[in-house]
């Protein structure tokens, strides 16, 4: 089983339950993901994204299914699509990162809209070294929370963003050695809050456009699947 989900005292949990591949999705794991997201949203004010391994939280796509993938595929990029269901939705999401988040195991996290970062995460977005851009957000949503500078060092120079500096950067909540429990806890405050005035100030605060981003990105990586 590649994805786990429950209800827990109200907050919604989704984990990565696919250890033997660090986590890595395929085209069937995405919809997993997709459906459980969405069968927790109507139900809680908050849905937590966790790994059932400390080995990774999630190395992205399956490499083996990407060889596979076609300028189409790019075109209509699955993981895009997810990962921007879930970072628009009314639904709170929370990402539980005490591991490597990598590709779009990086952009998966980039996606939710709270982290909690564990002493053992780490950040990269590898993708140009494979000939190809973090096309799932992860050009888009990188600069939008840190900035044009640390997104070019990430994704141009290869940078590694480890535990602390994301903690200092403020790209999530510092989880130490106890991540999952400062989740919950997080959680349960988002739980009892208003989720009508939680649902404006979201809306608000995540109106700028980022269409015009996105389709620039799965149109580059259309051009770069066909080189191959």
């Amino acid at each position: 089983m590649g994805i786990q989900s429950e209800i827990i005292d109200g907050i919604g949990h989704i984990r990565l339950d696919r250890a033997e591949k660090a986590n890595a999705y395929d085209q069937a794991h995405l919809v997993a993901l997709r459906d459980a997201f969405r069968a927790l949203s109507p139900l809680t004010s908050v849905v937590v994204i966790s790994s059932m391994s400390d080995r990774a939280f999630c190395a992205g796509a399956d490499l083996d299914e990407m060889k596979q993938a076609t300028p189409e595929d790019a075109q209509n990029l699955l993981s895009q699509a997810v990962f921007t269901e879930i970072a628009r939705a009314s639904v709170v999401s929370m990402a539980v990162v005490d591991g490597p988040a990598v590709a779009g195991g990086c952009e998966l996290a980039l996606a939710a809209d709270l982290r909690v970062i564990g002493s053992g995460a780490q950040f990269r977005l590898p993708e140009t070294r494979l000939g190809i851009i973090p096309a799932a957000g992860g050009c888009t949503r990188l600069t939008g929370l840190l900035g044009a500078s640390v997104a070019k060092q990430v994704i141009l120079g290869g940078g590694n963003i480890n535990a602390a500096q994301a903690v200092t950067w403020g790209l999530g909540r510092a989880g130490d050695d106890e991540p999952m429990a400062v989740a919950t806890a997080w959680a349960a405050q988002i739980r009892d809050s208003s989720p009508e005035a939680r649902s404006a100030a979201k809306r608000i605060i995540d109106q700028a456009a980022e269409d015009a981003s996105l389709l620039a990105e799965r149109t580059a990586q259309s051009v770069l699947y066909a080189k191959r």
